[in-house]
């Protein structure tokens, strides 16, 4: 039985985990970390880790680019395994997951679902095949009106994906941010050596990702559309299962064995 502390417990994320982990015979989240807690829990909630003196094997993260400095901190003064499944991390905090990860054993990823991991495959194969016939290409994201950052990490890592698997493209850049009250910004033109990124942020999408290849002969479409949460939740208790048991720094490929 692997136990957990839900950082970020009374968020969407937090309470999706919640109620997936009541189900699983192999994990028990048995304290949770929030800055607001209603008792709508059945374990105890702490405004802090480092206030937390619950015993426990791992700590998954659904809160905020914030937290994740004291975060790190906490996990690596308790020695506790950290799944860090915040997004929009700046690059300092991202040198210091993987300083951390020399300490004390840290799985990190945009995206927890198996079905956005599984996509990730497929645009990187694609990607060196369409290129070099002449595909141009593009990524477009949908998220909820409350998510902050755009483009969002998984868009992200896609792009950064595709881009390690082609030569004709050397960067990522933000394309247009359609706005919840529906304002255009951002980029409409772009170099050949751009792979634009493109936002939505409408009503309660849990988040759809499509990536576009496009030739004048024909285009493909490949596309990730999350039904709801359930997805992120699974794989972010399996990758609490995992990293409890390993070291390092981890990511979904060493879960997934993709």
């Amino acid at each position: 039985m692997v136990k957990i502390i839900m950082h970020g417990c009374n968020g969407h994320m937090g309470q999706v985990i919640t109620g997936l982990v009541k189900e699983d015979a192999n994990a028990e989240i048995i304290a949770g970390i929030d800055m607001n807690d209603n008792g709508q829990n059945d374990y105890p909630v702490f405004k802090s880790l480092a206030e937390c003196d619950v015993p426990a094997d791992v700590v998954v993260d659904f809160s905020s680019y914030k937290a994740a400095d004291a975060l790190l901190d906490a996990c690596k003064e308790k020695k506790l395994p950290l799944v860090l499944c915040t997004t929009g991390l700046t690059e300092d905090q991202l040198k210091k997951v993987q300083e951390t990860s020399k300490e004390i054993p840290v799985l990190r990823s945009a995206n927890m679902s198996l079905g956005v991991n599984t996509l990730m495959k497929l645009v990187q194969a694609a990607a060196k095949v369409l290129a070099e016939a002449g595909f141009d290409m593009e990524i477009v994201e949908k998220h909820h009106n409350q998510k902050l950052d755009a483009p969002s990490g998984t868009a992200i890592t896609l792009a950064e994906g595709i881009l390690e698997n082609i030569d004709r493209k050397d960067k990522w850049v933000k394309g247009t941010l359609v706005a919840p009250d529906g304002s255009v910004s951002g980029n409409t033109v772009y170099a050949p050596d751009e792979l634009p990124v493109s936002s939505v942020r409408e009503g309660e999408v849990p988040g759809i990702h499509t990536i576009r290849y496009d030739s004048e002969a024909d285009s493909i479409s490949i596309t990730h559309d999350a039904k709801n949460r359930k997805g992120f939740a699974l794989g972010a208790v399996l990758a609490a299962e995992y990293t409890a048991q390993h070291e390092g720094f981890l990511g979904m490929n060493d879960l997934f064995q993709f």
